[in-house]
């Protein structure tokens, strides 16, 4: 016998370390899939990240800083500064003070091009500005609309029960506008 293998031979070796490297990867597979309920009765065991059922009979505690005793209307309104429509999706809600609310304001890039953009709120009575109190929006971050993208945007807001008793309708309105100004094909 030769110290040289033939080329069936090689390939026949080929074959079985394939055959045993497809084994291990099923197995090392099968193992990983078999760990989950494994891991979820050993949790279950040992109260360790189990999580209970509600309980049915608890009642969610009542916010007791919303003022029901009055309603304040809110209207919305959006601008648009660039290549796009904008607009919210009601254009008036009525909230209690204190109420936590969410409207949706929608952007369409009328596009075939990114845009980067900003929304900047304005209110009115300008009074009520420092009343109006944004917990979530999308006026916080700079926007970024693909070519013809169209985009749902949050608000969640309240209104401090503290606000005046005269102010009984607010506007808050929308400036969306282009960042930059630049052209996108330049450099």
């Amino acid at each position: 016998m030769s110290a040289e293998e033939t080329p069936d031979e090689g390939r026949g070796l080929n074959r079985v370390m394939l055959r045993k490297l497809v084994v291990v990867a099923v197995l090392m597979f099968g193992f990983g899939y078999a760990l989950i309920p494994v891991y979820r009765k050993i949790c279950e065991v040992t109260g360790v990240n189990f999580l209970t059922p509600k309980d049915a009979t608890v009642e969610a505690p009542a916010n007791t800083q919303v003022d029901k005793s009055r309603t304040v209307t809110v209207e919305f309104d959006g601008n648009a500064q660039g290549p796009w429509r904008f607009r919210p999706t009601v254009a008036s809600m009525k909230v209690h003070p204190g109420e936590m609310t969410q409207v949706t304001y929608e952007v369409v890039n009328t596009q075939a091009r990114n845009v980067d953009a900003q929304a900047i709120p304005s209110y009115a009575p300008q009074q009520s500005a420092a009343f109006f109190k944004k917990v979530e929006c999308f006026c916080f971050t700079q926007q970024t609309l693909g070519p013809n993208q169209a985009k749902q945007m949050p608000v969640v807001f309240y209104i401090d029960p503290k606000l005046p008793k005269e102010v009984t309708t607010i506007t808050l309105s929308y400036t969306f506008f282009e960042i930059g100004g630049k052209d996108k094909k330049e450099g």
